[in-house]
């Protein structure tokens, strides 16, 4: 099943765009062919509102997020994970409003990573290209300045206020339920307006593209759990930070799983027939997307292979967990 990616959402960079009676989006000017169009950040509620990813360390989004709330209280500010295209700008935030941040934690220290890698990675809000994704098409152009918020992550965000699965955050008019959504990161969390049935879905679905799930903090069998509990909710709009609204979600969801599933079908049937290696799986799987995309895809293939791994289905050859650098047998 082809995934239903939305039509882009051309932005009107620096200005607040109201998507539904209660929320607005401003659109960070940092395109990239990992960030899409840029990153959205979106304002709710009138008055005493509430800020769902602040965004990247831009003084022109810092501006253009100043001057949408001139005039406003911002007595909650939500951030989904602290990757630094999405929670920067939350510490000015605080800092200027008073208002308290809210998330599941800060970013994780996860032992036993990898093998080193001599070059940066992508930003894993990028997309896990696939021939077959029409919403992998990327901007025309991207600024230099975009391209400094490929990977890296906001390792000063820790929330003053750290909410688990199933907390109300409420304000004055409005009441958000945290969504824990890990996979993507493992401290993802999703969270679901009630008064308009939407749920910020931050990178763990995005309109445009696919998500990377890269190893040691992403994980594909979390990714996937994530995802089958969205298919059980009952929501009517998935508002991600990057691209336009999810609309029909079910069928979205759905055709975003079958998508995971396939892949992992197609790298066990590869090893079973001798690939062995990420880089010559990638170059398989991946031969029709442009070659800079494939280092992201060969992080989202490791992590198949750590899962497949875990189900018994493949071994590392020679023994050990399963690494980058490593070889794989079935």
């Amino acid at each position: 099943m082809a995934i239903p990616f939305v039509p882009p959402i051309e932005p009107e960079y620096g200005e607040a765009v109201a998507v539904s009676p209660m929320i607005r989006r401003i659109v960070a000017r940092n395109p990239s062919k990992y960030t899409y169009l840029g990153t959205g950040t979106y304002i709710v509620g009138r008055g005493d509102v509430a800020v769902v990813d602040p965004g990247p360390a831009l003084d022109s989004h810092r501006d253009a997020l100043a001057a949408a709330l001139a005039g406003e209280r911002v007595r909650a500010i939500l951030v989904t994970h602290c990757h630094s295209d999405h929670s920067p700008l939350a510490a000015w935030l605080r800092a200027e409003t008073g208002a308290p941040t809210y998330a599941w934690g800060p970013h994780a220290t996860i032992d036993g990573d990898d093998d080193p890698d001599p070059e940066p990675e992508p930003d894993p809000a990028s997309s896990d290209p696939s021939p077959s994704d029409p919403g992998a098409a990327q901007p025309a152009s991207v600024s230099d300045d975009a391209e400094e918020f490929k990977e890296s992550t906001d390792l000063e965000f820790d929330p003053a206020v750290r909410v688990v699965d199933g907390e109300w955050i409420e304000g004055p008019g409005w009441r958000f339920e945290a969504v824990f959504t890990p996979g993507h990161t493992s401290n993802h969390m999703s969270y679901a307006l009630a008064e308009e049935r939407a749920l910020f879905s931050g990178d763990h679905i995005m309109g445009w593209s696919t998500t990377v799930v890269s190893p040691p903090d992403g994980d594909m069998r979390a990714y996937c759990a994530s995802v089958r509990k969205l298919q059980a909710r009952d929501d009517a709009v998935l508002l991600p930070t990057h691209g336009g609204p999810v609309r029909d979600p079910q069928p979205f969801l759905a055709a975003y799983l079958d998508h995971r599933l396939a892949r992992e079908a197609a790298i066990l049937d590869l090893v079973r027939r001798g690939v062995g290696s990420i880089s010559e799986i990638v170059a398989v799987l991946y031969a029709d997307v442009r070659v800079e995309l494939h280092r992201a895809a060969g992080r989202s293939v490791q992590s198949h292979l750590r899962k497949l791994v875990d189900d018994g289905l493949v071994a590392v050859a020679g023994g050990g967990p399963a690494k980058r650098l490593a070889s794989y047998i079935a």
